[in-house]
């Protein structure tokens, strides 16, 4: 039986090129980058020649870049490392309802251990922040806000050309980061409008490896570091370097920017192609966030009212079909997302929902053919349940 993947938002397959590159580095290219012989100097240039890829997506400023070991560490470090580095000009926080566990749990640490305030924006049934409420909230004790670009479960694009320019309008010294784990390469990040000053990335959205990520630090922007150690990455990131993670990750970066418009573009018919014939099968759907014109190319929420997400969702994998469940269980006990609850959707959606998510790597009569088995599996579920 085939595999049809549709869990790209959680992990992404490594292109052939980048799995190559980095095994041929890892047999041949071993020394340590800070060593002085020509082993470790040989290192040190690919480090650097992986800094400049990312950098392209970032205004080509290489001594801007910092390599973490995902976009979890990467977007602890922004956070954690502002809030903490700048607390002596306010202590006041701004994030959203639906960041990324590994931004909203930050902001949860600063706010119940470290003492800071935090603001947590709602969404609309789209999942987008209200840029006013932004403006509404920021003051002179604030130092930080964040604001992810792509929603990594219901596809949601944040406004940031309008949210950006009111938070230095409310307040000049106030920074502003971005979760841009989902978008960078996949799409434009126009640091320059978001007026950005820091911004997360990871190499295996993007078919790269797994255990490789980034930070964009504007230049002059001051973080405390969370580990300490020698002085590699400008002590902000110490730890020998991950060379072959690294450059695995600069040329999976080039790799999916190349021709970037016509991936885009390709990918969202993938998705149009699958929620049309879902569309057309019968079976009771309702999209989550935006809708499928609206959202990010390569990510759809499902909820299919009444049926357990857990249950379809292995129904699916018996036919060779992966995707990814809307809800998480915790301790045996199954918990909603909390993008969904944010979204106000009521327990027959909240407990039913699945994400789809797309690449280059899918066609299209994969997937319409993956919207057709759903929809039987969806059919076979409620005939099983309504006996």
């Amino acid at each position: 039986m085939a595999e049809i993947y549709l869990d790209n938002s959680a992990s992404t397959r490594p292109h052939p090129e980048v799995s190559d590159f980095m095994g041929s580095i890892q047999d041949r290219e071993y020394g340590n980058p800070s060593s002085l012989h020509q082993k470790g100097l040989d290192s040190e240039k690919l480090l650097e020649e992986a800094r400049r890829r990312i950098a392209a997506f970032f205004s080509g400023k290489e001594d801007e870049i910092y390599f973490t070991s995902g976009g979890t560490e990467a977007n602890n470090l922004a956070v954690k490392g502002a809030a903490l580095r700048n607390r002596n000009r306010g202590r006041h926080l701004i994030t959203s309802q639906i960041e990324h566990p590994s931004v909203l749990n930050c902001f949860r640490y600063l706010e119940e251990e470290e003492g800071f305030a935090v603001d947590y924006l709602p969404v609309d049934s789209r999942g987008l922040v209200d840029p006013g409420q932004v403006k509404e909230l920021v003051n002179k004790n604030t130092i930080l806000v964040s604001i992810m670009h792509v929603n990594n479960e219901i596809g949601s694009i944040q406004p940031l050309e309008e949210i950006g320019p009111l938070i230095k309008a409310g307040n000049p010294s106030a920074l502003l980061h971005v979760d841009a784990v989902q978008s960078f390469a996949r799409m434009e990040l126009d640091l320059k409008a978001w007026q950005a000053d820091l911004v997360s990335c990871s190499a295996h959205k993007i078919h790269g490896p797994r255990g490789a990520g980034g930070l964009w630090v504007k230049k002059g922007t001051l973080l405390q570091p969370l580990l300490h150690g020698g002085g590699q990455e400008k002590e902000l990131r110490p730890g020998t370097e991950n060379v072959p993670a690294a450059a695995g990750f600069g040329l999976a970066a080039q790799l999916t920017g190349e021709s970037r418009q016509r991936k885009a573009d390709a990918t969202s018919s993938l998705k149009l192609a699958f929620y049309r014939t879902l569309l057309n099968s019968g079976v009771e759907f309702h999209v989550n966030g935006p809708s499928p014109e609206e959202g990010a190319v390569h990510i759809i929420n499902l909820s299919f009212p009444a049926l357990p997400a857990e249950a379809l969702l292995h129904s699916l994998e018996e036919r060779g079909i992966f995707a990814s469940a809307g809800s998480a269980c915790h301790s045996r006990k199954p918990e909603p997302s909390h993008i969904l609850q944010a979204l106000n959707l009521d327990d027959r959606r909240l407990y039913s929902a699945l994400r789809f998510s797309f690449s280059i790597n899918n066609s299209e009569e994969e997937v319409e053919f993956a919207a057709a088995e759903t929809a039987e599996a969806v059919k076979e579920l409620k005939s099983f349940l309504n006996r």
